[in-house]
């Protein structure tokens, strides 16, 4: 039994795809917080549906995915925070039109042109399989760059996060980090693409901050436990998906799941929105 689980770590696509998914755990979660935190949730699927349609492009085109899909997904980010940052136009609104757009433009492509199966469906719902050791290199440089900049610009993001209007009356630019954190936000989903896939990966970023904020009061330690329950389920979920033979996105999501129905079940909402401190 014990051999059985610890005979995947033979193989060394296993162990990239086991780095590359614990830290893409612990990376959504970090971000995470802060979508969750500003109820935009409905972000993750929106961003994460605009990459697509780079992904489609940068297929078709022959491209490097990281760059075809990279621009794609910060263009798709800065439109987004142009667009809602003009009254009377809400977050939602914008978030609908361009990122389905954009998500249905993908669609149009791969079905006018044709399909790589494998790498469709990868894209979909994630998959260990081709994660190499520059996969690993890249995920792991992103996650410091992220880190490096939530820890020097901690103030400045959390007096924008929970109140953008006073951040700005008090001469913050709240233009550019809100820029900022649409940049970290999509940056941080096209590296997880490989692992999670576009349908998923919006859980990744949704579930570890809400299990966080159920948990604690206090924002500084919600970022940490969100961190670390992300890369729990990215560490379980992966092997449970090679034991059960699925996708990894899939396995990863339902054992976040089921973390947060256990302490659902156990522990309150807080009151984290009204306590920036």
């Amino acid at each position: 039994m014990i051999d059985e689980l610890f005979h995947p770590f033979a193989y060394e696509f296993f162990r990239n795809g086991l780095i590359v998914a614990t830290l893409a755990g612990a990376l959504c979660g970090m971000v995470g917080v802060y979508i969750v935190v500003r109820g935009m949730s409905y972000l993750t699927h929106g961003l994460s549906h605009a990459i697509f349609g780079g992904f489609a492009a940068s297929a078709l085109l022959g491209v490097s995915f990281l760059l075809g899909a990279g621009v794609w997904g910060i263009a798709s980010a800065l439109a987004i925070n142009s667009v809602t940052r003009r009254r009377p136009i809400g977050a939602d609104a914008a978030i609908g039109v361009i990122t389905t757009a954009s998500f249905a433009i993908g669609l149009i492509l791969f079905a006018l042109f044709g399909r790589n199966g494998r790498s469709f469906d990868a894209a979909l719902f994630g998959s260990i399989l081709g994660v190499s050791l520059s996969s690993v290199i890249l995920i792991a440089v992103v996650t410091v760059i992220v880190l490096t900049i939530i820890v020097f610009g901690y103030r400045p993001l959390l007096f924008t996060t929970f109140d953008p209007e006073v951040a700005a009356a008090s001469g913050l630019r709240t233009g550019r980090i809100e820029a900022l954190l649409m940049i970290v936000f999509a940056i941080s989903i096209l590296v997880s693409m490989q692992v999670l896939g576009v349908t998923l990966i919006a859980a990744a970023l949704v579930i570890p901050p809400t299990i966080a904020r159920l948990l604690t009061h206090s924002f500084p330690r919600m970022l940490m436990l969100s961190s670390g329950i992300g890369a729990a389920c990215g560490f379980i979920g992966m092997n449970l998906s090679y034991h059960l033979n699925v996708q990894s996105g899939p396995g990863i999501v339902i054992v976040a799941a089921a973390a947060f129905l256990v302490v659902y079940s156990i522990k309150r909402p807080s009151g984290l929105q009204n306590q920036p401190a």
